[in-house]
């Protein structure tokens, strides 16, 4: 194969890998203290806390996007701003952003604090996604 026929085709992949990833997008709901005690009753919720200005919370968005993709519905995922709701995130002792709990059953089950690979993502909330997936 030459260079330029390979160059052709890894320009297709690259593009539908795009198409594939812009399908799987996943718009992650924002909680507010209203919606916040109803998201984290019942079944597993995923809970991001963040803020508008924090880069490794942008950084981690797109981590916790592909897992709610691949958890089959099964786990919800959400976020919370915690410079709009500062009594929420001093419930549950949030100190530093991002922190991302789990919650199962109105309690918190598991926490990851500070950016990580999605492999400690995976590894953290095992318990729950491997039941979705």
């Amino acid at each position: 194969m030459t260079a330029a026929r390979a160059g052709i085709r890894r320009r297709r992949t690259l593009a539908g890998y795009r198409r594939r990833r812009a399908a799987t997008i996943v718009v992650v709901r924002e909680l507010d203290p209203e919606s916040f005690d109803a998201a984290i009753a019942g079944g597993p919720v995923v809970v991001d806390f963040w803020a508008p200005w924090c880069r490794p919370c942008k950084a981690i968005g797109p981590i916790l996007e592909e897992l709610e993709a691949g958890a089959g519905g099964l786990v919800a995922f959400a976020k919370l701003n915690v410079d709009d709701f500062p009594e929420i995130s001093g419930r549950f002792d949030i100190l530093s952003i991002p922190t991302v709990i789990l919650f199962a059953g109105g309690e918190a089950q598991q926490r990851v604090v500070g950016v990580r690979p999605r492999d400690h993502f995976e590894q953290a909330f095992a318990n729950w996604l491997s039941a979705a997936g």
